[in-house]
């Protein structure tokens, strides 16, 4: 199988990041929608994708796409797909999806529809009545958006994010996926001293530890299709193996401060894990008194949100500090992404550049006071 066409759901504001990461593996017609980039390429494609992609949610390989409106045009279209060709004899394979904007709108019985049609399908392909469903699982996923319906097979297992380093979070984590992409935003590569002062569970400075490292953030996880036996398995070695030799060894200038010794503590295992222990230096501090590390660098910071962990004017107070002690710090770039919608009448500075992202289901804007450029109207 070597034309397969695949989609990455992300989260929103992401997209266009995601669809540059997969232009620079080498992915074929990328294509970048809301909430998702569809590329296409062979099994190779499939598994550099599942290995490198630092803020894409996971890979979804398509089955098929059609319109249904009505359950039989459901059933149709998935027992029209060859199935046969990804899920074997043996192969468990429960369906879940979901439903927007459509005439079709249960989900459970669009499961129920999909199940029976993919069943009816592997039956007579395999010549058997019934399905043991013994073997691996092959996850099967479903959109019914606006009366279309894609039918998708899971090929990551757990969510990209999930790299595998972070075993307990603290009270409000940042999606690994949306740390990486905070620093991508920031143009880091290794170079500039970059600090942390609110590392919370370590997930911006690790997250900026892997990117300096060119380290492959799938590197210490397994993926679902692993187990696929349409996948040759030296192709997982043979990534693995490449993704190590990419790998640079320079020494970084990386801080995480947070005022939680606990924060702490759980930061250096977490880095630990994440196999970049010696490039983070992490220690107790306020950030709105401790000194600056250095003269100039990078600042990306998650504060607490009102609407999390703390009340909301004790937030806008924070924010306030931080915007006095950051007043002079001209050497410094400075990124922080809040909920806070009157974020900058705090901090006591208009931002360069802001940019909607999503952490989670809250809204957020990404203040950039990057000192290039005039600053915003």
């Amino acid at each position: 199988m070597s034309h397969l066409e695949f989609a990455v759901p992300c989260l929103f504001g992401l997209e266009g990041l995601t669809g540059d990461e997969l232009r620079r593996m080498g992915a074929e017609n990328v294509r970048v929608e809301n909430g998702r980039v569809l590329f296409s390429g062979d099994e190779t494609a499939l598994v550099k994708a599942n290995l490198w992609l630092r803020t894409g949610e996971r890979v979804l390989l398509v089955l098929a796409d059609f319109p249904a409106t009505t359950f039989e045009e459901l059933f149709r279209g998935v027992y029209a797909a060859p199935l046969e060709n990804v899920i074997p004899k043996d192969g468990a394979f429960p369906v879940k999806g979901h439903c927007l904007n459509s005439r079709l709108m249960s989900v459970p019985d669009c499961q129920a529809i999909i199940k029976k049609a993919a069943s009816r399908r592997l039956g007579e392909k395999y010549g058997l009545s019934w399905l043991p469903e013994t073997g691996e699982k092959f996850q099967l996923q479903f959109s019914l958006m606006n009366d279309r319906a894609v039918l998708y097979l899971d090929t990551s297992g757990p969510g990209l994010h999930k790299r595998g380093y972070r075993a307990v979070g603290n009270d409000a984590p940042l999606r690994e996926t949306l740390a990486a992409a905070m620093v991508i935003l920031t143009r880091y590569r290794g170079r500039e001293f970059f600090w942390d002062p609110f590392c919370g569970s370590g997930t911006i400075p690790i997250e900026a530890a892997l990117i300096a490292r060119n380290r492959a953030p799938g590197l210490s996880r397994r993926f679902a299709a692993e187990s696929f036996p349409w996948i040759p398995g030296d192709l997982w070695e043979q990534a693995r193996t490449e993704a190590k030799d990419r790998e640079f060894h320079g020494r970084y200038r990386i801080l995480g401060s947070d005022n939680d010794p606990k924060a702490v503590s759980l930061s250096m295992a977490n880095a630990r894990k994440a196999g970049v222990a010696g490039l983070i230096e992490f220690r107790d501090g306020d950030a709105t008194k401790m000194s600056l590390p250095s003269d100039a660098g990078i600042l990306v910071c998650n504060p607490p949100y009102g609407q999390r962990m703390m009340e909301q004017q004790s937030a806008q107070r924070l924010y306030a500090a931080l915007g006095r002690h950051l007043r002079y710090a001209d050497g410094w770039k400075k990124y922080v992404i809040t909920s806070e919608p009157e974020f900058e009448h705090y901090f006591g500075r208009r931002a360069d550049k802001k940019r909607k992202l999503y952490n989670g289901m809250i809204r957020c804007d990404y203040y950039m006071f990057t000192g290039d450029g005039k600053p915003r109207k």
